[in-house]
């Protein structure tokens, strides 16, 4: 089930992001932007949804901001041990309908040029880049769905 995250989540939502991006901290040098997020914040905007599964076991989180002309996947994190499952999946397809449902024809999402796994899912899942460039102290890689 996927629902949207309460202030008592937050410790949670912490660990997965913790715990997800831990082992790009070597890779890019320093923590991932996402594990510096104010994820209280974040959770009182009602820009977070978790995923939990049976028992109500939270296993992933994902986090969406919404923007004038489409909604933008700011983060996506799923817990170690349950990545490769399909839930990081199953998140965009929420995003998706939820940009849809917002009236958006396109989600947005950017990564660090290192994570290339990610812009490897995010290729076959139909994102397209649009572009590179460095924000607050990061070398992202802009990239773009279009919704029908």
């Amino acid at each position: 089930m996927i629902r949207r995250a309460q202030p008592e989540d937050r410790a949670a939502v912490e660990a997965i992001v913790r715990d997800a991006y831990a082992i790009y901290i070597e890779r890019i040098g320093k923590p991932p932007g996402p594990m510096l997020d104010d994820y209280a914040a974040l959770i009182a905007d009602g820009a977070v949804n978790v995923l939990e599964e049976a028992g109500g076991t939270m296993a992933a989180i994902i986090v969406l901001l919404r923007k004038p002309d489409h909604l933008l996947l700011d983060n996506i994190a799923v817990r170690p041990d349950r990545q490769g499952s399909g839930l990081g999946r199953r998140l965009i397809a929420f995003a998706e309908a939820e940009a849809r449902r917002l009236g958006h024809a396109e989600l947005r999402l950017y990564t660090h040029e290192t994570m290339t796994e990610n812009i490897a899912l995010y290729t076959r899942l139909g994102f397209v880049e649009t572009g590179r460039g460095r924000e607050a102290g990061y070398d992202h890689v802009f990239m773009t769905k279009r919704l029908r």
